[in-house]
């Protein structure tokens, strides 16, 4: 059993939890993830680890309410337990021999780019980092992503705060004006990575986006997870959970990840319906 030793709530569907779990919190890196289980009868559910502290022994996750699983995990208070926590899975943020990097995070994908850029932070680099979200309501992590970044850009699709624009317009310009970027990192929705990799594609600059397509054991096993990089399919969970941005078939990812919205619904609204009893 896993305790529940810190809940935030950043929004009312987006939710952070800490975890105290020294094993997985003392070999951790950026890049990783983990599946959990709530209740031995549960859903298998991944998420990308947002931080670790290997002296405290925890690891932080920040999650949105979807669908049955994530809306029970939201439901967890601090005290709580999972039943079930395995990781660290997944392959790590290639850090090393870095001068300078960029680091788009959209959304959510802006808690698992954090890691990531203090990652290449601690380790020498010169790190740009840009952060967008729909509204300043659902931006988070802000403060911490400005400790990890030596320029930190911030966008909203609707202008409340800071620039009003996509993350892939101040990509563009960054791109335009400095040759020496060597390497760019993006976590977000699908759609999202989709267009920051066309938008450095045309730059040559090497571009790696974290996917999280469908999975179910996180261990290879299922194929499940399985999409296109190039001319072959990998799976996200053993290959993963980074690939090269200029090689995903990202229109098959958005049409896999669409494929049990139906039962996805359906689920959610006959647990609610229990709840509610």
């Amino acid at each position: 059993m896993f305790a529940i030793i810190k809940k935030e709530v950043f929004s009312p569907e987006v939710k952070l939890i800490e975890v105290d779990a020294p094993a997985i919190a003392a070999k951790a890196r950026p890049g990783q993830f983990v599946v959990l289980r709530i209740a031995e009868e549960g859903e298998r559910i991944p998420l990308t680890i947002a931080d670790f502290d290997r002296e405290k022994g925890i690891i932080t996750m920040v999650f949105q309410e979807v669908g049955k699983s994530t809306v029970y995990l939201g439901a967890l208070k601090e005290g709580d337990k999972l039943a079930n926590l395995i990781g660290p899975l997944g392959n790590p943020t290639e850090i090393e021999g870095y001068k300078k990097v960029l680091c788009v995070g959209g959304g959510i994908g802006i808690a698992p780019i954090f890691p990531i850029a203090r990652g290449f932070k601690e380790a020498g680099a010169e790190v740009i980092s840009i952060i967008g979200a729909r509204t300043k309501e659902l931006l988070i992590f802000e403060e911490r992503m400005n400790k990890v970044s030596d320029r930190l850009i911030i966008t909203t699709d609707d202008g409340s705060y800071e620039r009003k624009a996509l993350v892939t317009e101040p990509l563009k310009e960054i791109l335009e004006e400095d040759s020496s970027i060597e390497k760019v990192v993006a976590i977000g929705p699908p759609i999202m990575m989709k267009f920051v990799a066309k938008t450095t594609q045309p730059f040559g600059i090497k571009t790696i986006v974290s996917l999280n397509s469908i999975m179910v054991d996180g261990t290879g096993m299922c194929g499940a997870c399985r999409l296109e990089e190039g001319e072959e399919t990998k799976f996200c969970c053993v290959d993963g959970p980074e690939f090269d941005g200029h090689k995903v078939n990202f229109d098959l990812l958005i049409s896999r990840l669409n494929m049990y919205l139906d039962e996805e619904k359906a689920s959610l609204e006959a647990y609610r319906k229990v709840e509610d009893k």
